[in-house]
């Protein structure tokens, strides 16, 4: 794969996350249990950090180095994820905006000066950018959807209104 087609194929899954959750009110992007406990603000916060994470870690692929396994570093990727859960937890919804728009902005700009060759299909750093990129946005823009969808008024549902519940003539 060329280079524009991976930065497309990038962008189209940032494109398709960002639409997800287009239009909630602040108080809904904050609301929990979306995914477990999470927000969709603690989604966008978490795929920043992973982005984070390529940034940190594609330089070192790129040399040929091998990063660090979560498992030893940090007691395995959900055990990460937790801390950074923890760290993250006390930004408010417009630095998490703020932060994933710079961070974003910087991995587009990493990619755009990676050797073409490094861009092809069975490269080490293709395969961590996937993981870490347009791979995984589309775990969490399924989650919101589908949250948002649970949300959603049934068609022909009075609101307020329970399913299954008869409502009594007057």
């Amino acid at each position: 794969m060329r280079k524009q087609q991976l930065l497309q194929r990038l962008e189209h899954a940032w494109e398709t996350f960002q639409a997800s959750y287009a239009g909630l009110s602040d108080a809904e992007l904050m609301e929990p249990g979306v995914t477990g406990a999470w927000s969709v603000r603690d989604i966008i916060a978490h795929v920043t950090w992973w982005e984070e994470e390529a940034l940190a870690h594609l330089p070192l692929v790129l040399a040929g180095g091998t990063p660090p396994r979560y498992s030893v570093t940090h007691g395995g990727i959900d055990a990460f994820n937790a801390k950074m859960t923890a760290q993250r937890k006390h930004l408010s919804l417009a630095e998490v905006l703020a932060r994933q728009d710079e961070v974003h902005r910087r991995l587009l700009a990493f990619v755009r000066g990676v050797p073409e060759e490094e861009t092809a299909s069975k490269t080490r750093f293709r395969r961590r950018l996937r993981l870490d990129t347009y791979g995984h946005y589309p775990k969490h823009t399924a989650a919101i959807r589908a949250w948002r969808e649970s949300r959603a008024p049934k068609p022909g549902l009075t609101p307020g209104r329970k399913p299954g519940v008869r409502e009594e003539r007057r």
